[in-house]
């Protein structure tokens, strides 16, 4: 019986196991001078309807145009049936308050983000399927997003995660779309 006493006691005096972390989420008042720069794009792309799974990695740049942001993406695509060069563009324009609107290239709207808590939900219906995303920034130098795209047509979940960077840049070309959110034209 003295052993179970001791294992006993000592199971009461042992530390509970560690909680994970979870970043409180940083605020960003000011969504387009936060974005401004280069960021590595670390993407996992699932394609739940076929349990494929992918990756994109590579280069997100934030320059200034017009009125806001031009966003463009350019790295790998890895898929098992390929892998080559891929690129995406948006533009983030202001919006109300201190959210911004990520648009199409045609000027379509993608979704709204309002970051000035640190994390924005938003959607974005494109018949048959629809577009939910999730953006959380964690600090000054991470923001994580994910596109759960559900419907007939598509079944994915695409995570990412940018890491802010000095200065750099992706492979040239724009030979393949990133995946990513994409509305044919009506």
């Amino acid at each position: 019986m003295g052993t179970d006493d001791a294992e006993g006691d000592a199971m009461q005096d042992a530390a509970p196991p560690a909680l994970p972390v979870i970043p409180l989420p940083f605020a960003v008042p000011d969504p387009i001078g936060f974005l401004l720069g280069s960021w590595t794009t670390r993407r996992h792309l699932l394609d739940r309807s076929t349990n494929t799974v992918g990756t994109f990695t590579g280069t997100t740049t934030f320059t200034p145009d017009a009125d806001g942001l031009h966003w463009a993406e350019q790295g790998t695509v890895r898929w098992p049936s390929f892998e080559g060069p891929a690129s995406r563009s948006y533009r983030v324009a202001p919006g109300i308050g201190s959210a911004v609107e990520v648009l199409f290239e045609d000027g379509r709207l993608l979704c709204r983000l309002d970051l000035a808590a640190g994390s924005a939900r938003d959607h974005h219906d494109c018949p048959p399927d629809t577009y939910r995303v999730d953006f959380a920034v964690g600090s000054s130098d991470r923001i994580d997003y994910r596109w759960d795209v559900t419907g007939p047509a598509k079944d994915l979940l695409l995570s990412t995660t940018l890491t802010r960077v000095g200065a750099s840049r992706g492979p040239a070309g724009r030979t393949r779309p990133v995946p990513g959110p994409t509305c044919p034209s009506r």
